[in-house]
């Protein structure tokens, strides 16, 4: 019986704390790491810790002017601490989803009339995910206010980086950052670099070939696989119906490894958290 309490007890314990700012935050930063593309941004839950934050540290301040034991001063900075980590690693994951390092490959094209080096991932920082995630409402609207000043600035830094360095030594059609050529209607999402390059070795009769392949504008890998937890036991009803046959139920705290797009649903419901 008493075990039976205990246990209770405990169980109860377990489901105050995994509610607190602080794991929640916690839970958030995990999933914001482990998942291929940008989430939603909690901006209720970063203004309930910045809040704490700001109490905690006048907390501090009445303590070392009262003299509390220094110990107890100690373990409460430590609090402060981890959770000011948190918050930091939180914010500065999300942004670096934003503004990526580029795939590694690199580019070195010689033609009749230009000469230059465009390097991606190597030694400079490329926007990975900037023009896909400002193009696409869907992404846009999961930032922060603060976040879309950040990418609009960045976008503008780095067009007017690529026009001086290397657009403007282009042929006329190839000037646009995010089409292969004025011919092209829409922006090239799901083109390649390849393809580009060739086209534009062609305009100057070039007989250089790239072995290059990325997109142009490339999009979150969401067939990425990643390592999740169920939080309570769930169907095939829980899952999007396309992926109906890939996966039927989910065992509550059991690790499963699977593709991220078919969990991406019961993660936006928060009925799992990834690892």
């Amino acid at each position: 019986m008493a075990t039976e309490e205990s246990a209770g007890v405990m169980d109860d314990y377990e489901m105050l704390i995994s509610t607190t700012d602080v794991e929640l935050l916690k839970r958030a930063w995990r999933n914001e790491k482990a998942a291929p593309e940008i989430l939603q941004y909690e901006s209720s839950l970063v203004q309930r810790i910045k809040e704490q934050i700001e109490l905690a540290e006048q907390n501090e301040e009445i303590f070392e002017a009262n003299n509390i034991d220094p110990l107890t001063v100690s373990l409460y900075q430590m609090d402060l601490d981890r959770t000011q980590f948190l918050l930091r690693s939180y914010l500065r994951v999300r942004l670096q989803k934003v503004v990526s390092s580029g795939a590694c490959c690199a580019v070195l094209f010689f033609g009749g009339y230009v000469e230059f080096d465009l390097l991606v991932g190597f030694g400079m920082q490329i926007e990975k995910y900037l023009f896909y995630v400002l193009k696409t409402d869907e992404y846009l609207n999961r930032l922060s206010k603060q976040e879309q000043m950040f990418a609009r600035r960045c976008t503008d830094d780095l067009g007017s980086h690529l026009d001086e360095t290397v657009l403007a030594k282009l042929p006329d059609n190839y000037r646009s950052i995010l089409k292969q050529s004025i011919t092209s209607e829409e922006d090239d999402m799901g083109c390649t670099l390849e393809s580009l390059f060739h086209e534009i070795a062609e305009a100057l009769n070039s007989p250089h070939k790239f072995l290059i392949r990325t997109s142009l504008v490339p999009a979150p890998r969401l067939d990425t696989f990643v390592i999740c937890k169920a939080k309570q036991y769930l169907t095939g009803l829980d899952f999007e119906p396309e992926y109906s046959m890939e996966i039927t139920e989910m065992e509550r705290d059991l690790l499963t490894f699977v593709c991220y797009k078919f969990v991406k649903k019961p993660l936006e419901n928060g009925k799992i958290d990834l690892v």
